[in-house]
Order: structure tokens, then C-alpha cells, then sequence
């Protein structure tokens, strides 16, 4: 008997489709995934989408902002999520899925008795703290270090964290940051919340995309199934909601 079952479980079992997730280092999207790190919003989503089938087995392959395209071109990844098909994408072949998550990049200054809204209105002269790679609206989307440094007086870091302490202490003008970063840094550092000024503009809406390689081995429209799941059960309002990211129903096509 015991060896019956033991013949007929292996025919039984489905061994799941691995899928490789890019997880590039973007707070608090994806923290230090080269580090081994298992935080941040990208692993609650993939534990999320593994909880929610068995089919398909999503799994975390760490990559760097710069070098993300290369891996997803060659089928180091199979999938770029929190991505948008402007931020580079251009000329790779991919399938973009709406992710129906929405943030915002938003300005942040030292809170002065002089300072309001207006003072966000005119860039020009005032020193910006950005991240290195990132690409910003207001700068035409060109990532390209010599540009943001000559043509808008930027300083470029690797750190949100460093970028906003820059402007507590007087060291840099203007800071930009996600809306969910700016909530995560206010959690941990509560004395910041009275000395940082938050703009009302928005120098672009975030409306993320999940790019997937033509050849993936799941679909735009399996993984877009896959993510309507989660809207329905609630699990995306649970990982997104505390950092200020809409979940919205995803725009036809």
C-alpha cells in the first residue's frame, strides 16, 4: 500500500514554473536586495503571489538599477515590477502589465517661516539632493549624472535617507522622494516631521508597470489575473496602503 502511494505521488505532484523577479535597490520598494535583505514592498508581493497559487513559483534574483536592463535583455529576470516602460525601457522588447499601484514623486525642503507652496514653483538656483540613476520629470527624464549635476546643481547619493537629512540640516535646498518613502523616513525618525515642508506638486505620478519578457514564463495576462487576486482578497491594500500607494483598478487597454 505505502508503496502505491509512494509511485503515485510523483505523478501527482506539479513541480511550479520558477519566475525571476528583478529586485533592483528602490526604497522601500525593493531595500539592498544584493545584500540579502528581505524587506521592503517587492518581497511582501512575491511572498503575496506565491501564498496566492501554486502554479507559478516567484522568486527574487537581486540586480542594480543600472545593470536591470542587461539581466531582463539576457534572462537573468523574466520580469521588471515597479517599473514604468519610460524609465528606459524603450528600445527592450518587453510586455507591460498595469499594476494598478499609483505614487508620487513629491519635493521636500527645510520648513522655514518664509517657505510655502511657491517656493517649490522655481527650481532654478536652489541646490537639489537627488538619487543617483533615477529618472525625473522635471529634468526630462535624463538619469545622466553630468547633466543633473551642471544643468540643476544636484548632489547625487545613494540614499534617500542621506538626501532628506541634507535638507534638515541646511546642506541642500530641495530633495525629491516618493510619497511611500517620505511616509516609511517619518515613521523612523518622527522628529522630522516638524522640520520638513512637503510639497503639494508632483513631479510625476508613479503608475507602476510590471515589464515582462516576451518569452516569460507567465503571460501579461496569467500575471494580470494573478494580481486581480490579490486585489479582490485585499492583500494589495494591506502591503500598500500604510505607505501612501493607491491601489486602483489597472486602465484598459
Amino acid at each position: 500500500m505505502f508503496a502505491s502511494l509512494w509511485l503515485a505521488s510523483p505523478a501527482q505532484a506539479v513541480e511550479a514554473v520558477e519566475v525571476k523577479v528583478g529586485a533592483a535597490h528602490f526604497p522601500p520598494y525593493t531595500v539592498r536586495p544584493e545584500k540579502g535583505a528581505e524587506t521592503g514592498l517587492l518581497p511582501q508581493l512575491v511572498e503575496a503571489l506565491n501564498n496566492a497559487q501554486q502554479h507559478y513559483h516567484f522568486v527574487l534574483v537581486p540586480t542594480s538599477i543600472p545593470r536591470r536592463f542587461g539581466d531582463f535583455r539576457q534572462g537573468r529576470t523574466d520580469m521588471a515590477i515597479f517599473e514604468n516602460p519610460q524609465w528606459g525601457w524603450q528600445g527592450i522588447e518587453h510586455v507591460a502589465v498595469d499594476m494598478g499601484l499609483e505614487d508620487a514623486e513629491v519635493f521636500v525642503t527645510h520648513l522655514q517661516p518664509d517657505r510655502d507652496e511657491r517656493y517649490f514653483a522655481d527650481l532654478h538656483g536652489k541646490r537639489l539632493a537627488l538619487y543617483s540613476g533615477y529618472h525625473y520629470a522635471f529634468a526630462g527624464f535624463n538619469p545622466d549624472p553630468d547633466y543633473l549635476t551642471t544643468h540643476h546643481n544636484a548632489t547625487l547619493t545613494y540614499s534617500h535617507d542621506s538626501n532628506l537629512l541634507m535638507v534638515q540640516r541646511g546642506r541642500a535646498d530641495v530633495a525629491l522622494v516618493t510619497r511611500s518613502y517620505l511616509s516609511d523616513f517619518l515613521v523612523r525618525n518622527p522628529q522630522s516631521a516638524g522640520q520638513l515642508l512637503t510639497s503639494q506638486r508632483v513631479d510625476q505620478v508613479y503608475h507602476h508597470y510590471a515589464l515582462l519578457r516576451p518569452d516569460a514564463p507567465i503571460s501579461g495576462p496569467a500575471f494580470s489575473v494573478l494580481l486581480q487576486q490579490l486585489r479582490d482578497n485585499g492583500e494589495l491594500l494591506r502591503i500598500f496602503q500604510p505607505y501612501r500607494i493607491s491601489v486602483t483598478a489597472p486602465e484598459a487597454d
